[in-house]
């Protein structure tokens, strides 16, 4: 008999056809009753598929007594809660490295957007106001100062991609990377005080909720831009709400927000805000890359082999 899992969300149907072929899916998003699917595989479900930003609930985990992996599609472990999968000796793997180069990309495109306003050109000329309109001047992308909020595997790699717009480069991190050509700052404060763009790339948990607020918007000040390709979490939206609304910012580039999918309506109506649906990995090369990761950690889960990618 085939091994059972649960898969919390869909994957792309090529890697679905392959986890059908190996496994029998119980696909939880389709279910009319969750709760009630959950309890109905209680002794039969060895693994746990989902997304990193949807992760799994704890009651779930507790519910599924023979569970052993949660493997997760994304690099976020956000959402699943780590400590309590360890306690309960469930292994728990993501998808690094895979989505690094599509999260940097779109890093540098909302840098871009939202300096050179062109979500605003765009609406400028699908409303035919080119022939009796002007649209105010934008700002300057190339020769800024850059601030990478978290040098990780994904700030380097924006940073990297800064370097050929001639940008002067400082990150902040827990601790100074070696081997880096960048400029360390300490505080997240004095890096938004001293960038003209700011670009958050830092791990979501309790240690970095809400590290974007009021003093740091501030220090960023009124011409300065935010561009958050790394959780909702790690920003203070009602304060970058009023920031922006009030012109202590200059703009921002959001691919994350705190309540996804729902995004504070505050936001539509300012020009100087770009919005992603949280789609920084969202290219058919890199989900296809990040759901056969997926698929060889189950499969090195159900052989008995060492995760090739495992968290916990």
């Amino acid at each position: 008999m085939k091994p059972e899992i649960l898969l919390v969300e869909p994957m792309m149907p090529a890697i679905e056809q392959a986890l059908d072929a190996a496994y029998t899916v119980h696909r939880l998003s389709a279910a009319p009753d969750r709760d009630r699917l959950v309890a109905e595989l209680a002794d039969r479900v060895h693994a746990v598929v989902t997304g990193g930003g949807t992760g799994v609930k704890n009651a779930v985990v507790d519910a599924l007594p023979k569970l052993g992996i949660v493997a997760i599609n994304g690099v976020g472990t956000d959402a699943v809660d780590l400590e309590h999968c360890r306690g309960r000796g469930v292994r728990v793997t993501n998808t690094p490295d895979v989505l690094t180069d599509d999260v940097a990309d779109l890093a540098i495109g909302l840098l871009i957007a939202t300096s050179r306003r062109m979500a605003v050109g765009d609406r400028f000329v699908r409303a035919g106001q080119w022939p009796t309109g002007k649209l105010p001047l934008a700002r300057k992308v190339s020769g800024k100062r850059l601030g990478v909020l978290g040098l990780g595997r994904i700030g380097e790699a924006i940073a990297r991609r800064a370097e050929a717009f001639g940008m002067s480069i400082a990150y902040t991190n827990r601790k100074p990377r070696e081997g880096v050509p960048y400029r360390f700052v300490a505080s997240p404060a004095d890096l938004a005080r001293e960038s003209d763009i700011l670009v958050v790339a830092a791990s979501a948990g309790p240690d970095s909720r809400n590290m974007v607020g009021r003093e740091l918007l501030d220090a960023l000040g009124p011409d300065g831009i935010l561009v958050n390709v790394a959780r909702g979490s790690v920003v203070d939206e009602p304060e970058l709400l009023a920031a922006l609304t009030e012109g202590r910012i200059g703009g921002a580039g959001l691919d994350v927000f705190a309540d996804e999918p729902n995004v504070p309506e505050g936001f539509y109506g300012l020009d100087n805000v770009v919005l992603q649906p949280h789609q920084a990995s969202a290219t058919v090369e890199t989900r296809m890359a990040m759901g056969r990761l997926v698929l060889d950690n189950l499969e090195a889960f159900f052989a008995g082999r060492p995760l090739p990618t495992a968290v916990v």
